[in-house]
């Protein structure tokens, strides 16, 4: 059963997130997918995170997808315009991969090649609107295309922003053009996470939650300071600040996600992990939190 048939069917669905190497090796990134595997539905896999450099996410997908694993391809604005963006999605399909996260990307001042142009042709909303039109047969200037994809395609939101209203707006034209799912920014705070659902529950949208094994104190107040939307409770920190060696730290991690994980469930329709590095803590997590 792939993907976009558990979502229809009303499946609680496990996403993880997965990072192509910086280079050639994909022998790491495989072997982590296969280790995971059991554990996950898909794996998400990033495009030129953070703006730096690495393998194209479409050639991972490729490799997940012969290893018998479901990628989701992550596409971005930043990097190119709206003939290789349509270029590469239609390649993509071809290649076997179905799904797409749609995003509009890090700004190049901010990853490890800070001089490189950005391009951000189209935003967000404009490229779920061009794979629509793949999707129906068309390009982007009316165009018929000799067969088509038919992309699930994924969108994202900040469900804990303030104000949260301009993402709400962007959500709702993400809906209306046809977004199969939304995937949430990382949750530290499921209150403010069962309001933002109160205010979407009537768009009909598969939501999944982001969450982020919080590595440290340190990493908590860097996020609350530097990522716009994310907040992460005094309380949480404070559990945080009292681990005093790293095994400490990481069970407090697992016990924060399945915490946060057991609130949200009954009001997500799935979660994506983004391990961060900490991929081993994904079945502890996924096992404290009952799933």
């Amino acid at each position: 059963m792939n993907l976009r048939e558990r979502l229809s069917r009303g499946e609680f669905v496990i996403t993880c997130e997965a990072g192509p190497p910086k280079g050639t090796d994909v022998g790491p990134a495989l072997e982590e997918a296969d280790r995971l595997g059991r554990y996950v539905h898909a794996f998400n896999v990033t495009d030129l995170q953070s703006s730096v450099l690495r393998m194209s996410s479409c050639a991972l997908c490729t490799l997940l997808k012969a290893r018998g694993h479901e990628p989701i391809l992550q596409v971005t604005c930043r990097d190119r315009n709206r003939l290789a963006l349509q270029a590469d999605l239609l390649g993509a399909w071809a290649l076997g991969i179905e799904n797409v996260l749609a995003l509009t990307g890090d700004h190049p001042v901010l990853g490890d090649h800070p001089g490189a142009w950005p391009v951000f042709d189209l935003d967000s909303v404009q490229l779920v609107a061009a794979i629509r039109e793949l999707n129906r047969g068309r390009d982007l200037a009316g165009n018929e295309l000799q067969g088509h994809p038919d992309f699930l395609v994924g969108a994202v939101v900040n469900a804990t922003a303030k104000p949260l209203e301009p993402h709400l707006a962007k959500m709702r034209l993400k809906a209306q053009l046809g977004v199969g799912f939304f995937q949430t920014q990382t949750v530290y705070d499921p209150q403010a996470y069962l309001e933002f659902v109160r205010k979407v529950e009537g768009l009909g949208v598969p939501i999944l939650v982001g969450v982020i094994p919080l590595k440290s104190a340190k990493m908590a107040r860097f996020m609350n300071e530097n990522i716009a939307g994310v907040h992460v409770p005094e309380p949480i920190i404070q559990e945080l600040e009292a681990a005093k060696t790293k095994e400490d730290r990481e069970k407090r991690s697992v016990d924060i996600c399945a915490r946060i994980v057991r609130a949200v469930k009954p009001y997500a329709h799935g979660i994506h992990l983004m391990p961060m590095g900490w991929d081993f803590l994904v079945p502890q997590i996924l096992d404290q939190a009952g799933i």
